[in-house]
């Protein structure tokens, strides 16, 4: 399975979110950092994001949040071609909220790799045809959750098995947990 780059949004993916169980569970999860999740900066953040991609080995597939989405879709050229994939999860609308506004013009352009979108009928950071325009225009599969909020533990999104079995859809993996998990003993598979 390729590295799965975790890319959370304004703020940080704090402890129970979706984000952080999946870098704590998932073996080839790398997360990226930022010096400042608080007044994020467009060109520090792709440059931390650029950095995490590159010191990979091989192809990886980003799993982005939020503002971590619009983030990912500022990355160079020379930088997408290490991406296989990417997991694009309630992304923001940098052009509505003043302190995202450095992250504003979202480019409308295809993306060179395969990408699942997913967002909220009723995200209160990004209008549901925001982010079905940002799927059009990246090229993305759409996926719509029918009042999910931004998707994060607020809204009750903690392990979030969708979103595992979309990785997955990513990955090619047959479970992306499965390196995670001890394996079975003789004893467990004689009763199973």
């Amino acid at each position: 399975m390729p590295p799965i780059i975790i890319v959370p949004g304004w703020r940080d993916s704090g402890p129970g979110h979706w984000q952080s169980l999946w870098a704590d569970a998932l073996p080839n999860a790398v997360r990226v950092q930022q010096d400042d999740w608080i007044t994020p900066s467009r060109s520090t953040w792709v440059a931390s994001i650029t950095r995490t991609i590159l010191s990979q080995a091989g192809p990886v597939v980003i799993v982005a949040h939020s503002l971590g989405c619009i983030a990912s879709m500022h990355l160079t050229p020379e930088t997408t071609q290490h991406i296989q994939g990417a997991l694009l999860v309630a992304p923001a609308d940098p052009e509505r909220r003043g302190v995202l506004a450095d992250f504003a013009p979202v480019p409308y352009q295809a993306l060179p790799y395969r990408s699942i979108l997913v967002a909220s009928s009723n995200d209160p950071y990004c209008p549901v045809r925001t982010a079905g325009a940002y799927a059009r225009a990246w090229g993305s599969e759409f996926v719509r959750l029918q009042n999910a909020g931004h998707i994060n533990l607020e809204a009750g999104f903690g392990p979030w098995p969708l979103g595992l079995a979309l990785l997955q859809s990513l990955t090619g993996s047959a479970d992306p947990l499965a390196a995670s998990r001890p394996p079975l003993s003789t004893s467990q598979l004689e009763s199973a």
